[in-house]
């Protein structure tokens, strides 16, 4: 009998904790009581790929080959989807999908979708990023095609946003850390963000929505519910298949 198993390919090590981070939720979000009840996932974890923030400043090499010789591997692998839990990194999605043939979950189009189900009255979300996302328009493209506004980080709150998430990165995880972002949210929401949404992948390491009386959209959490979601759905078309 054939196998029914989702392989998930992951593209991660940016950063090494948010790849590790996502994994955790991913078996969070998964009904499992046993092991054999977990999803298999196959992870390219490559902290040395090139910095996705110099690459969108025009400083630094072009992660894009090494993305999607990732996705290639990952496919010759067995991986059935690919998922990136790298917000930025999506500003080269072209580059996986020319690399692979394997079906690609957006971080971006999940995490949007959530945080309009999360305000639903029209109201405004408020982007948590880094400069490099930013720049490149992701999120603001996605919204500008569902037709809700944002309300953006000015450029001095984007500077303080990246220090924090580079301490991160170096493994701070300090409450200094924590009440700065915190910090930057609390803009967001007194221009009127009714919902934010966390835009980084590693913000989600040292923010929850306990923090604020706002609605809180993680963007690792979304990548790993709609992951766990396909593949669940195609394991149980494979179990009635058979």
């Amino acid at each position: 009998m054939a196998s029914t198993d989702t392989v998930i390919g992951v593209i991660g090590g940016m950063g090494p904790a948010a790849t590790v981070d996502f994994m955790s939720r991913v078996m969070a979000e998964t009904p499992a009581e046993a092991d054999q009840q977990h999803l298999r996932m196959i992870v390219d974890h490559n902290p040395r790929i090139p910095s996705r923030q110099l690459a969108m400043r025009g400083l630094g090499e072009s992660p894009g080959p090494t993305l999607g010789a990732m996705a290639r591997r990952l496919e010759i692998a067995g991986a059935d989807l690919l998922v990136m839990p790298c917000n930025l990194a999506h500003a080269w999605q072209s580059d996986i999908e020319r690399a692979s043939s394997v079906p690609f979950i957006s971080i971006i189009e999940v995490s949007a979708e959530s945080a309009m189900a999360r305000s639903d009255d029209g109201s405004a979300i408020g982007l948590m990023t880094t400069p490099g996302c930013f720049t490149a328009g992701l999120y603001q493209q996605a919204f500008s095609d569902r037709g809700r506004p944002l309300i953006l980080q000015t450029a001095g709150e984007l500077a303080t946003t990246m220090a924090l998430v580079e301490r991160i990165k170096s493994g701070d995880l300090s409450s200094e850390v924590i009440s700065g972002l915190c910090d930057q949210a609390k803009e967001l929401i007194a221009r009127g963000a009714t919902v934010l949404l966390a835009a980084c992948t590693e913000l989600p390491l040292v923010l929850d929505a306990s923090m604020f009386d706002v609605a809180f959209v993680s963007s690792t959490d979304e990548l790993a519910r709609k992951t766990v979601a396909v593949a669940l759905e195609r394991e149980q078309q494979g179990h009635q298949n058979q």
